[in-house]
């Protein structure tokens, strides 16, 4: 039964690879598997639990997350380990390499998003508003600004600071921030990328903000999406 399961491990495997020497072959075949690339956008703010990944991904099964967890470790993606008491619960977080993938995470989201057929108005994660901003923050309007700004998503929260022409998002308590925006993802996407003022999302309770009010205004035109591409006649 043993040698009968490694058999079929091994011919599945095999049925995945493309048997072509280009590096975009072999990147598909790491990161290529329904949901692989998700599990790797969620981790790119740091470790986390195996059912905060699920809770972030709600149309994955915990069958398939388990797998493509094993998948992307077996293949140095991803890394588990165990956070230090008093916590002592086990996280899977990205190796040293993984992290590097973000230039696809980033760029293959900016080029999707001109698509016509791109609807910004799905369900979007925390981690991955957080990484839209980092991809779509325009240098140039950041000019001599050099504030730090806070999210607030529940439990998670986050710290942007804005100077030199980006955005450095970093997972963590964010006490010295100028203004703190908390509430939803889609809330945030909706104030930061479809222009709805902070009164309109207070009062459907999708996001609030607190702090700095010309900084909080100020925030939203930092950011650009891309330009869509002109339908087909």
């Amino acid at each position: 039964m043993k040698l009968e399961k490694t058999t079929n491990r091994s011919k599945t495997e095999t049925s995945r690879r493309y048997d072509d020497a280009c590096g975009m072959a072999h990147g598909l075949e790491l990161l290529g598997e329904r949901w692989a690339l998700f599990v790797v956008r969620e981790l790119m703010l740091g470790p986390r639990r195996f059912g905060d990944l699920r809770g972030d991904l709600p149309g994955i099964s915990a069958n398939v997350l388990t797998q493509r967890l094993q998948e992307l470790e077996s293949r140095g993606i991803v890394e588990k380990t165990t956070l230090p008491p008093p916590a002592n619960v086990q996280v899977y977080g990205l190796t040293p390499w993984g992290y590097e993938a973000e230039i696809i995470v980033k760029e293959l989201g900016r080029w999707a998003a001109r698509s016509p057929g791109h609807d910004p108005n799905l369900p979007i994660s925390p981690v991955s508003i957080m990484l839209s901003l980092r991809t779509l923050i325009v240098p140039e309007r950041v000019g001599g600004h050099d504030f730090i700004v806070g999210f607030r998503f529940g439990h998670l929260a986050f710290r942007g600071h804005v100077r030199n022409g980006e955005i450095v998002i970093t997972r963590e308590e964010p006490h010295d921030a100028a203004f703190t925006l908390s509430g939803t993802a889609p809330g945030l996407g909706a104030f930061v990328h479809g222009e709805v003022p902070i009164a309109a999302l207070e009062a459907e309770k999708l996001l609030s903000a607190q702090g700095d009010p010309a900084l909080i205004a100020l925030f939203p035109g930092l950011f650009e999406l891309p330009e869509k591409l002109a339908p087909k006649d």
